[in-house]
């Protein structure tokens, strides 16, 4: 846990109970029959409960329908019990509308806010509740509370969101910069091998057997093609992460950045290592930009196989901006989409981001068995052993 996210946790922790404790005082003092006071006990207790459940920063924050089911139960723990406690009861609506900001998506969360703030004025001057309180006092206070659980709230999601999106560059730099290195080796050291052994190859043509140079020259070519073996097995296994891994690595980065992630896979299917390694890179790539470049509260990932005998890996975020629209890349500065897109073309598939609603959607499409792998990868070191070239 980040200092950021921890501060905003003992802060929440101290407001609720805080808060709750003041109310357990009035309640107590309150000339009330015993039941009722056991009654207002049982809730006191059920309310910290109820409300950390709901306001939990990352790493614990519960998953979305959940917290809407709390939300509902916090309904019920707040109204019914002012008809007994009064005036004392209505200092829990600004946990309530902090609650609603947090759950409920905008712009309804702000009309329902205000509703709840508005509805504690409305019972003060209401035959229901007796109370020495102004209206105007109840509303202050119910904006004050509300506002600040929502910005303490918030601001730990901020932190948790800022702190998956620093994991997630590093992770693709580092990603990026082996890739780098691993084609510089292939295209530099690789084609010089090659070259060391196709020279010495043509020069044992031309050597005769029984002299010296000619078990030299062999050996020189047997040691370049060896050489350039271990370079192929070396630059083969780049960016070697499977897409399983991809998948889980994304679901717990995406959670940890309190993003409800929900993931459906096909059933088990046997990936050329080229598709694999496409697709990860892909959803490396998506799951840094809805951390870096979105506001996303959900993203759906989604690898499915279709009749024509293809995968299809779809990352949909809902934080794009009301401003954003249309179709096409949303990769963000500095992004790998663009290599990647060249990169499917090469394997016989497509990459395509969409904007619609609030949505973005990055979508890849490979086959499961590409035609000439070994022409995707911009081999040329493709030259038999004994050519005349």
């Amino acid at each position: 846990m980040t200092q950021a996210t921890g501060v905003a946790s003992v802060s929440l922790a101290l407001l609720v109970t805080g808060s709750l404790a003041l109310l357990a005082v009035d309640v107590l003092a309150q000339p009330l029959s015993r039941g009722t006071l056991v009654t207002g006990l049982i809730l006191l207790i059920l309310l910290p409960a109820v409300l950390l459940g709901q306001y939990a920063p990352p790493p614990y924050r519960l998953p979305y329908r959940w917290r809407w089911g709390l939300l509902g139960l916090q309904v019920l723990l707040t109204y019914p019990p002012v008809l007994v406690f009064e005036f004392k009861w209505l200092s829990l609506l600004g946990f309530l509308a902090g609650a609603v900001l947090l759950t409920v998506p905008r712009p309804a969360s702000i009309v329902i806010a205000l509703a709840v703030a508005a509805s504690g004025p409305l019972l003060v001057h209401s035959s229901l509740v007796s109370t020495s309180r102004g209206g105007m006092s109840v509303l202050v206070s119910t904006v004050v509370t509300g506002s600040g659980v929502y910005a303490v709230v918030h601001l730990a999601l901020l932190a948790a969101r800022l702190q998956a999106s620093h994991s997630q560059a590093a992770r693709l730099a580092e990603h990026r910069e082996r890739a780098r290195i691993a084609q510089d080796l292939h295209d530099l050291v690789g084609s010089s091998l090659v070259s060391i052994a196709v020279q010495s190859e043509n020069a044992l043509r031309h050597t005769p057997a029984s002299t010296p140079g000619h078990q030299v020259l062999s050996e020189i070519a047997t040691l370049a093609r060896r050489a350039h073996g271990e370079v192929r097995g070396i630059t083969g296994n780049r960016a070697s992460a499977q897409l399983h891994t991809e998948l889980a690595h994304a679901q717990r980065l995406l959670s940890q950045a309190g993003i409800t992630t929900r993931t459906t896979l096909p059933p088990q299917v046997d990936l050329h290592r080229l598709v694999s390694d496409c697709l990860g890179a892909v959803l490396r790539e998506g799951i840094g930009n809805v951390l870096q470049h979105s506001q996303a509260s959900r993203c759906d990932i989604e690898v499915t196989t279709t009749a024509a005998g293809r995968l299809r890996l779809s990352v949909d975020n809902d934080g794009v901006p009301p401003t954003a629209g249309g179709t096409g890349s949303v990769s963000g500065p500095g992004s790998g989409l663009p290599n990647l897109r060249f990169r499917a073309l090469a394997l016989g598939g497509t990459l395509k981001t969409h904007i619609s609603g609030g949505h973005c959607v990055l979508t890849a499409e490979l086959p499961l068995d590409p035609l000439n792998p070994s022409m995707t990868l911009g081999d040329t070191d493709r030259v038999h052993k004994g050519a005349g070239v």
